[in-house]
């Protein structure tokens, strides 16, 4: 890639030029330099350093690819006073994210029959797949505007939940601002998905701890070699999916009105302090808090799965939450002395020890940051360092592609797939409608976390392994 110039150790640099405002840079090490062919994400990187207000400078992450806009694998920083925001640099999935349960159960005590039994319980009151709603959609259009307003701490006063997972979701689980007037009646008809994973890479994964790196901070997190683990990975559903595109034809058509140059339809943006940016802003919020319901919810009923197959309580378990971490999101942030609006498209908030936005149970080892991998190979949980104030402390959020779906699924053999699954267990038998997940479709998740512990950005905690996935298809 020529535009690429090597500026530090794992770091490229694409200097400021045409329109560019900043400069833009791209964290890879060298293995996947070897192999990097982004061409497509670069110019969106390009594109994005040439918005008004934006900081310098515009940040791909090691697992980057081509997105909607902003590359997946993107953050771009305005001023909060004269910056713009833009709905397709944060993306279609609002506040796509993963939380991590652990369990006091060894893995290995669970034999494949009661893998499958747990597996087959959390599906009976999850569903899975592109456009399944909630099992309890009546429930959900009754109370809609508190779980967009409310989040995740109007669920635990129902009952579905823990009081102590609110001390361990990103923002207390609940981003303010929301305001469900800013929400369209379509994108409402899209909402009756709570407690749904949808499709794509999207999944329920019960893993186990492989290794541990760092064995005090794994302490203070709960973790320890050889226990099972529930990663759950899903966002905001059509629901954000459509506050995206509702936001984005109303972006680009009042940005012609003011005159403001937009690089491409996936980046049209307004001024954050413009009334059309005010209202994508609170809807945003809405998605976030909804996605923050869905994952709370989901383990809600992720716990009811263990105490019907298990028996007992489902704190006879543990089953207690390590942390949830929000990807595609916009926040108002305070770094470097400004106060910046941060886009963070399939991208992760990393806050080292002792910053004063840590939640107070982490505030003095950072708040775990969790990377999933692709349902054949290792999750990691990792911290950060002070050195990642450089990416507006942000990190990767997963692996990253290497194929696109279509070109997976021409391209790789069930064979391949099955063979690079092991003797991990695969919700239902049909190995070919997850063909676009196979783990050859993603980068090699050891390279991407190396290419920020390499330079003292992260450091790792714990490596997991997956034992079953929960995949839905579409």
């Amino acid at each position: 890639m020529s535009l690429l110039e090597r500026d530090s150790a794992n770091c490229y640099r694409i200097r400021r030029r045409g329109k560019m405002r900043v400069d833009a840079v791209v964290y890879l090490n060298e293995a996947l330099k070897r192999s990097f062919d982004e061409e497509e994400a670069i110019q969106q990187l390009i594109d994005a350093a040439a918005l008004p207000g934006v900081q310098d400078p515009v940040v791909g992450m090691p697992d980057i690819h081509t997105g909607f806009g902003l590359p997946i694998g993107g953050v771009m920083a305005m001023d909060a006073v004269e910056g713009v925001v833009s709905a397709g640099a944060v993306g279609m999935d609002i506040n796509c994210g993963v939380r991590l349960l652990r369990t006091n159960i060894e893995a290995k005590s669970l034999d494949k029959p009661r893998l499958r039994e747990l597996i087959n319980a959390i599906v009976e009151r999850v569903p899975t797949g592109v456009g399944k709603e909630s099992r309890q959609a009546s429930q959900v259009k009754k109370d809609f505007s508190r779980y967009l307003v409310e989040g995740a701490p109007f669920l635990i006063e129902r009952g579905l939940g823990r009081p102590e997972d609110l001390d361990c979701i990103e923002e207390g689980g609940v981003l303010d601002g929301a305001d469900p007037n800013a929400v369209s009646s379509r994108a409402v008809k899209r909402g009756a998905q709570l407690s749904t994973i949808g499709g794509g890479n999207h999944f329920i994964e019960l893993g186990r701890v492989n290794r541990i790196f760092d064995p005090t901070a794994a302490g203070k997190l709960g973790l320890d070699e050889g226990q099972l683990t529930v990663i759950i990975h899903t966002g905001s559903r059509g629901f954000g999916h459509q506050i995206c595109n509702d936001y984005t034809d109303l972006m680009l058509k009042a940005a012609a009105k003011m005159k403001l140059e937009i690089p491409t339809k996936g980046l049209a943006a307004v001024p954050i302090s413009s009334s059309e940016g005010q209202r994508y802003l609170a809807a945003m919020a809405c998605a976030v808090n909804f996605a923050f319901c869905n994952r709370q919810w989901i383990t809600h009923d992720v716990r009811q799965a263990f105490s019907k197959v298990l028996g007992g309580d489902a704190r006879d378990y543990d089953l207690g939450l390590v942390y949830d971490v929000a990807h595609n999101i916009a926040k108002f942030e305070q770094v470097r002395g400004k106060r910046l609006l941060i886009h963070r498209k399939g991208a992760t908030r990393a806050l080292p020890p002792g910053h004063p936005k840590n939640p107070p149970l982490y505030r003095d080892l950072g708040h775990p940051v969790l990377i999933p991998g692709s349902m054949g190979t290792a999750s990691y949980v990792i911290v950060a360092e002070p050195k990642v104030e450089r990416t507006f402390y942000s990190v990767n959020h997963g692996a990253g592609r290497v194929l696109s779906r279509g070109a997976a699924r021409r391209e790789i053999e069930v064979e391949e797939l099955r063979s690079s699954l092991g003797e991990v267990m695969l919700l239902g038998r049909n190995y070919r409608a997850y063909l676009d997940e196979a783990p050859q479709a993603y980068k090699d998740i050891e390279a991407v976390i190396d290419t920020f512990t390499e330079i003292g950005f992260t450091r790792r905690v714990a490596q997991l392994l997956p034992v079953a996935v929960i995949k839905g298809q579409g």
